[in-house]
């Protein structure tokens, strides 16, 4: 799955790139920058990735952090793939570390009604068809244009409302108030090459590929990447109240390839006009494939961030922040009007041009290594290695 044209970006000659490995030989991840093809291990001047994202400066910090070479990115990307990896050298990581795991949902019309559909079919696959073309048939037209607060969406708003199909996610995606959720703990993303986890009671599930804001502890945007937030779409569907199970399991999170620092080539613009794409291959041949353009999200990345970081919601160690998908599967995989699910092997592909690729394969999360090194093995090992100043 891994190659470094296919995970890099395009531009990646250009961009400052931030990362994590795993060093067995040190016991812990270390922090690292991409410079001409080669990993530096720069944790000697910031021993985590939340403190470089601290720094004044962040593109000025990593182009001034002296490093240690690890070695050629080829090599420690290949070593990621935990079939074929060899237990004493490097693998990358998720490119974050203390920051909370974030996400903001519904922040696409198309995913909207998705998830509307997903409560009114209590997650079944089998009456989601229905319910779909009934909704195509209530509203009519196309929704892409539709912004939270405009008089279309009260329109779209309205109507569902009259045919009784209202729901909770009608208020988040077409209301002031976006929601905010956590994805995850700090420490337990995971990053490219990982396997992904479905829990095996989970018999509708799908990828959703976004892209990833690091934010500071001030709320300001440092950087992005790319983010598959594994979704059981079956347990959300049956209440909203299984969120957790739905959303934070082992190795559901998978973040990556690298964290790509906004300076004076790449910013909130370049994030603006990012087009996504999702590729997942099975091994019963079935291949999906789909695109996910963020001009088309419902509300902007910036306001998104304001409702994630604020003085209601203080983050010392800072976020990062899914930005939501309209991507929502629905193409036929085993049975007619069933819809797509995941199936044990696909290897799920998330790409953006100028971010790279990440790419993992599904297990069931019980087959996933679990998560097992936390905030408090990392003060520990960094504390040995003698990087913790006073």
């Amino acid at each position: 799955m891994l190659s470094v044209e296919s995970t890099l970006p395009r531009d990646a000659a250009r961009a400052l790139l931030l990362g994590r490995v795993w060093r067995p030989e040190l016991g812990g991840p270390s922090v690292v920058a991409l410079r001409d093809g080669q990993l530096f291990d720069i944790t000697a001047s910031f021993p985590t990735v939340r403190d470089l994202c601290e720094a004044e400066d962040p593109p000025a910090a990593l182009r001034g952090a002296g490093g240690e070479p690890v070695g050629p990115l080829e090599e420690v990307l290949a070593n990621s793939v935990p079939e074929a990896r060899d237990p004493s050298r490097p693998w990358l990581l998720a490119p974050i570390d203390l920051q909370a795991i974030k996400a903001a949902g519904v922040t696409f019309v198309a995913s909207m009604l998705e998830r509307v559909i997903e409560e009114r079919a209590k997650g079944d696959p089998d009456a989601a068809l229905a319910i779909r073309e009934e909704i195509a048939t209530l509203i009519g037209g196309d929704l892409r244009g539709v912004r939270p607060g405009s008089e279309e969406a009260a329109r779209v708003k309205s109507v569902l409302l009259s045919r009784g199909a209202w729901s909770q996610y009608l208020e988040v995606g077409i209301g002031p108030d976006a929601e905010i959720f956590t994805k995850a703990q700090p420490m337990s993303a995971v990053g490219t090459g990982a396997d992904i986890g479905v829990r095996p009671d989970s018999g509708w599930n799908n990828p959703e590929p976004e892209i990833v804001l690091a934010c500071s502890s001030r709320g300001r945007v440092v950087g992005a990447t790319l983010g598959n937030d594994v979704n059981l779409r079956d347990f959300e569907g049956r209440s909203a109240l299984l969120l957790s199970k739905a959303k934070d399991n082992n190795a559901s999170c998978a973040i990556g390839p690298f964290l790509r620092l906004f300076d004076d080539g790449f910013g909130m613009d370049d994030v603006r006009r990012a087009v996504i794409s999702l590729r997942v291959e099975g091994r019963d041949g079935f291949r999906l494939d789909g695109e996910s353009s963020l001009a088309e999200i419902s509300r902007d990345p910036a306001d998104l961030v304001s409702q994630a970081i604020n003085e209601h919601h203080a983050y010392p160690d800072g976020l990062v922040l899914f930005l939501g998908t309209m991507f929502a599967p629905v193409k036929d995989r085993h049975q007619p009007g069933q819809g797509f699910t995941h199936d044990i092997g696909d290897e799920v592909v998330i790409s953006c041009p100028s971010l790279g690729s990440l790419a993992n394969r599904v297990r069931h999360t019980q087959d996933c290594p679990p998560w097992a090194f936390g905030t408090g093995h990392l003060m520990r090992n960094l504390a040995r290695r003698g990087l913790l100043a006073g």
